[in-house]
């Protein structure tokens, strides 16, 4: 008698179960496709401001070229281990092969500066924050050059030398090379350069032929732009319209066109909790795909970026913090690990 007795109660159980499922289940699906949009982690001013320092007194070009290369950490990578094993390139010839090679301009537009693209790969963590704030805030990655620039004017650290030229145009300070087929990269040290000296960036590693020490300014080697000028990507091609606050590439304003950054002002979220970009979603790849150079990327990669310090996207935003760096840089050697070419010293005076 007790066993029929918990027979029945069991049966009554299951049966109980049953009946609530359906409005549990419907419960959750409610609750995923209400789920709010994602906001973006917008960087402070201060936080941009410390990023662009690295480069806000290189010439309008330089950072411009910068800026869009950032977007694409993975081919700069690509490109500076590329350099390191085709030393024996120079002038037209390599500029032929750098043509050839399936890297975005702005990419292909820095092997004129090995010594800046080698930078770039060292400090990837940077490179890839910095390519993040172009993506999500552009405009107020110009107004952060802009304000650094008046700071280093204010220092009386900004000022037309034989190597470049600094006018004001209105609230805008451009900087262009003196010799239009010579840009000299300005070597300084971006956290003192400013006057009131900075925090650095965490794991800043400064690189030779960019960095003197003290708070001034000082120019090496010049790197003549003749064997690059046949080439659409090359050094008369880029430029600002500081009045739009964007970059200019070939006379038009540049897109980024990159598999690496979701523009997540633009991201919004499906039924089921799924992702899919928006209009600003830059170069169609969806979430999961493997647009990052070969990289399988999971589908949460984009819900919650690593910080490694407040305010400071992740190496590559979000993705697989350290994890996806460390699978480029063993393609060469670590980006981390000692120097690997650049510009060299001498013939600058410091100002």
């Amino acid at each position: 008698m007790n066993f029929i007795k918990q027979i029945l109660s069991l049966f009554l159980s299951c049966c109980l179960v049953l009946a609530i499922a359906p409005g549990g289940f419907a419960d959750q699906a409610d609750q995923s496709t209400s789920q709010p949009p994602l906001q973006a982690a917008q960087q402070t001013p201060e936080q941009l401001q410390q990023l662009v320092a690295p480069i806000a007194l290189y010439s309008d070009a330089l950072v411009a070229q910068i800026l869009a290369a950032a977007a694409y950490p993975d081919q700069v990578v690509e490109a500076d281990r590329w350099t390191q094993q085709h030393t024996n390139l120079k002038g037209e010839q390599l500029g032929q092969e750098v043509d050839k090679q399936p890297w975005d301009p702005s990419v292909k537009a820095l092997t004129e500066f090995p010594s800046v693209l080698a930078n770039m790969d060292k400090n990837l963590s940077w490179t890839s924050s910095l390519g993040d704030a172009y993506v999500n805030q552009q405009q107020d990655v110009m107004d952060a050059v802009q304000v650094m620039r008046q700071r280093a004017k204010v220092a009386g650290n900004l000022n037309s030398t034989s190597q470049e030229s600094v006018s004001q145009q209105g609230q805008t300070i451009v900087i262009e090379p003196t010799d239009q087929q010579v840009v000299y990269v300005p070597e300084y040290d971006p956290w003192l350069v400013y006057g009131t000296p900075l925090v650095a960036w965490p794991g800043w590693y400064w690189y030779p032929g960019l960095y003197v020490e003290g708070p001034g300014i000082a120019f090496g080697f010049g790197f003549p732009l003749g064997f690059f000028g046949g080439f659409g990507w090359g050094w008369h091609h880029w430029g600002f319209d500081w009045h739009q606050r964007a970059i200019i590439y070939n006379h038009n304003t540049y897109v980024a066109h990159s598999r690496v950054f979701v523009n997540r002002n633009n991201l919004r979220v499906r039924a089921g909790g799924g992702f899919h970009g928006g209009t600003g979603f830059r170069g169609g790849s969806p979430v999961g795909s493997r647009g990052f150079g070969g990289a399988s990327v999971p589908q949460h990669s984009f819900a919650a970026p690593h910080s490694p310090t407040p305010g400071h996207s992740g190496a590559f935003s979000g993705f697989n913090h350290g994890g996806v760096t460390r699978g480029f840089s063993a393609r060469g050697q670590s980006s981390f690990g000692g120097f690997h070419g650049g510009g060299s010293h001498g013939g600058g005076g410091h100002r």
